[in-house]
């Protein structure tokens, strides 16, 4: 049976030592983050995802989800008195505003919950985590009675989000779908069309489900600038705001999927279901944008739990796996083998996967904060950096973590060796379910088109540029402190590739677009493994300080410093590799007719 235990410890040496997010007191939110309350938060979360969330994750996957003749879906067993212990417990109001029944605690606290909910059980997650997507949506376009109807409930977890974009022929390119809107006359429109891979989209955990649908008007450009965005409730509300009658919206089907089973991944179907404007007509993709950048954000997460649950149970078993013998000589003559740790390669992939995750978990508290910041800095000036930082990094945490999490999980079953493909270990539902988070929310690949095409020329080149300005200030405090210059060192050269492929790109991709699309992929795994390197010297740069004074948890850190060096070491030296790659230009990759495949 697989295990799981929160890693707190690491948590908290990044929030209290690393980010510092005390540095932040004086700001909204922040003043309700002191150490003592994050602690208490952090490891009551912990408990309740080992405890009760943890359990109904091999089940769940066994049992999945099931659509009833009513086109009513049940959740698998157990995920409903969990989802009710969720919502009693307040975690879904962690990181929502206060007008609304939040706690309004920073971004950052709530985020290292939601990876301990992904670990624990990515399937359950989903749930809440759709639902926290229509939030940010709703708050961000919402107009004031669609926030003050729908918002107290969402943020309680009495009723559930979900997002409906891709319909049977139109995935990413959503300027094709065909759901249209009716206006009805009462300021409400009829809304029309199939919809798939709608997670969460019907499910038995709370009493309404919140449909945001895109679609288009009547008359409408047929192109995204015609899509519109509409809320559309499972059940339509009474005039005091109880639930009244259903709406025309309904279950077609559960989606037979690798992995996730325990969440009802369902094709949707609107017969001139009622449904509401959110925003302004003909400008919907704006307004779901910014519910797909807070879902990509997340979906990094996912990328990150669901490595690092996989990353525990590879530990242990070489912990406990007898196989061989050290090439050194036996370590244990007592015993007939050796334990899998003694093996150089086994170690190679245990480090790569520690060195990657606890890099990675870095990456996303970072991008969490700045999410905070763009919101409640002290200045406009501030704001704005923060905004800028995220905005430029989103699709790098969503596509880079997600990566490195199927990897993760792919090595540690290989851990496993023959045990890794059987299923009562667990090891091959943590690969299924890490596989997803590649994919949706904007395919990885997309997300590197995002980076080259959209992301860089932001500000005419001026956000990327402050990007290196912030890695090179951490490169020349590290370059002083003997404990650190090797990674800073090392991470400047990485970083000298990076800013060598941004300048190819400027110089090649502008007149040959393919070779900004051949190279998207290399440079948005470039950018991942620079920005991960600057997490680790700001890691390395911490645990150093701490060494340096009379610590007792010395291990920890000696642990962290040698980390950081083995990702210098082994995993930077890859960025040179991806900007050959990228230097190739398009030719060879577009060389070859469609025949001859």
């Amino acid at each position: 049976m697989p295990i799981y235990r929160a890693p707190l410890r690491d948590t908290r040496y990044l929030l209290e030592e690393v980010l510092a997010i005390d540095r932040f007191a004086n700001l909204p939110g922040f003043e309700n983050a002191s150490p003592k309350i994050v602690e208490a938060v952090l490891s009551e979360g912990a408990k309740f995802c080992e405890e009760v969330v943890f359990p109904l994750n091999q089940t769940g996957d066994r049992e999945g989800c099931t659509r009833h003749a009513d086109a009513t879906v049940a959740t698998p067993a157990g995920f409903k008195a969990a989802y009710d212990a969720f919502v009693a417990g307040g975690w879904s109001t962690l990181g929502a505003p206060a007008a609304f029944g939040g706690q309004e605690l920073p971004q950052v606290v709530s985020a290292a919950f939601k990876e301990y909910l992904v670990s624990a059980n990515m399937a359950f997650s989903m749930y809440p985590g759709l639902t926290a997507g229509t939030i940010e949506a709703l708050l961000a376009k919402g107009s004031s009675e669609q926030q003050a109807t729908w918002l107290p409930k969402l943020i309680s977890g009495e009723w559930s989000g979900t997002m409906n974009l891709t319909e049977p022929h139109a995935g990413t390119d959503l300027g094709m779908i065909r759901t249209r809107a009716e206006p009805k006359g009462d300021g409400s429109y009829a809304i029309t069309g199939s919809k798939i891979f709608i997670s969460a989209g019907e499910h038995d955990l709370t009493e309404n489900i919140v449909h945001l649908v895109l679609g288009k008007i009547a008359g409408a450009p047929d192109s995204v600038k015609g899509i519109s965005l509409f809320l559309v409730p499972k059940f339509l509300l009474n005039p005091d705001g109880s639930i009244g009658e259903r709406n025309a919206v309904s279950c077609g089907a559960i989606e037979e999927k690798m992995g996730i089973h325990g969440n009802a991944t369902c094709a949707m179907n609107y017969d001139g279901a009622t449904g509401w404007l959110v925003g302004e007509e003909n400008k919907g993709l704006a307004a779901m944008f910014v519910m797909m950048n807070a879902a990509r954000l997340g979906v990094g997460l996912q990328g990150l739990g669901v490595g690092e649950i996989a990353y525990q149970n590879a530990v242990a078993y070489a912990k406990e796996r007898r196989q061989g013998r050290a090439l050194t000589g036996p370590a244990d003559p007592g015993e007939k083998a050796d334990t899998l740790f003694v093996h150089p390669d086994v170690r190679r992939l245990l480090m790569e996967c520690k060195a990657e995750l606890e890099g990675a978990r870095a990456l996303c508290l970072w991008g969490a904060l700045e999410v905070d910041l763009a919101h409640r800095a002290a200045t406009e000036e501030h704001r704005v950096i923060a905004d800028d930082m995220i905005s430029l990094l989103t699709p790098v945490i969503k596509a880079h973590v997600t990566d490195i999490g199927y990897a993760v999980a792919t090595k540690a079953q290989q851990i496993w060796g023959g045990h890794g493909y059987i299923r009562e270990n667990g090891m091959e539902q943590f690969v299924r379910d890490a596989r997803i988070a590649m994919i949706y929310e904007g395919a990885n690949g997309v997300q590197a088109m995002d980076l080259v095409g959209r992301k860089l020329a932001r500000k005419g080149g001026q956000t990327i540029r402050a990007f290196f300005d912030l890695i090179g200030e951490a490169i020349a405090a590290g370059k002083v402190d003997e404990s650190t210059a090797d990674v800073a060192e090392r991470l400047e050269r990485a970083l000298g590739e990076l800013q060598a492929a941004t300048l190819w790109l400027m110089n090649n991709a502008l007149g040959n677009p393919e070779n900004g699309g051949a190279a998207a992929y290399s440079y948005l795994r470039l950018m991942g493994i620079v920005a991960i390197g600057w997490m680790w010297l700001r890691m390395a740069k911490a645990s150093a300080a701490v060494l340096a004074s009379e610590s007792d948890d010395r291990a920890f850190h000696e642990a962290k410093l040698g980390t950081a060096r083995f990702y210098a070491e082994r995993i930077l030296p890859e960025a040179g590799a991806e900007r050959r790659k990228l230097e190739a230009g398009a030719e060879a990759v577009m060389r070859l007719p469609a025949e001859a495949f």
